[in-house]
């Protein structure tokens, strides 16, 4: 078994991790411009969300990286070069990880509240107010706590069986 093979779990949780707390960034933000009506591009906050994507790069730099090491060069001139092992790991059999492909704004229409006494008001009375749906969002920040939660346990999990697999080598 390829040191790779025996670290591309703990790969998968960090990534998760990391796209969960972007997510969970972004969900914060959106909850806390929910009464925005005025932002530096003009009108009111836009809600935002997050694209993730599965993420092979970070698996194939790995993979290169270790396949360069051991193909190295001879250290000195007497020594035996070391010889080019059959790597079985592929994309195809070691899972990959997620990236956040972009944080993108959602065009929706804005909700329009009456309020004539409203600095931001339009002339029928009108405030443009953000496309923030406070409900969803906080279903959203739920499901990306748990998604982090998980990929918690998993990466301690997976942790455990590596250091059991340590103990048990010696």
């Amino acid at each position: 078994m390829a040191m790779v093979e025996l670290f591309s779990g703990l790969n998968i949780s960090a990534t998760g991790l990391r796209a969960q707390r972007v997510r969970q960034n972004v969900i914060a933000s959106n909850i806390a411009n929910v009464e925005t009506t005025r932002t530096p591009d003009g009108g009111p906050y836009k809600r935002q969300h997050v694209i993730l994507e599965a993420d092979p790069y970070e698996f194939d730099q790995f993979l290169v990286k270790e396949q360069n090491k051991i193909r190295g060069s001879k250290t000195q001139d007497g020594h035996i070069r070391i010889p080019q092992p059959q790597w079985p790991v592929s994309r195809e059999n070691i899972g990959s990880g997620v990236k956040v492909l972009e944080i993108s704004k959602d065009e929706g229409p804005d909700k329009l509240v009456y309020n004539p006494g409203h600095p931001d008001s339009d002339e029928n009375g009108y405030v443009h107010m953000p496309n923030v749906n406070i409900v969803e969002e906080m279903v959203d920040m739920i499901t990306a706590t748990r998604a982090y939660e998980a990929n918690t346990t998993a990466f301690n999990s997976t942790k455990a069986m590596l250091m059991k697999a340590l103990d048990l080598a010696n």
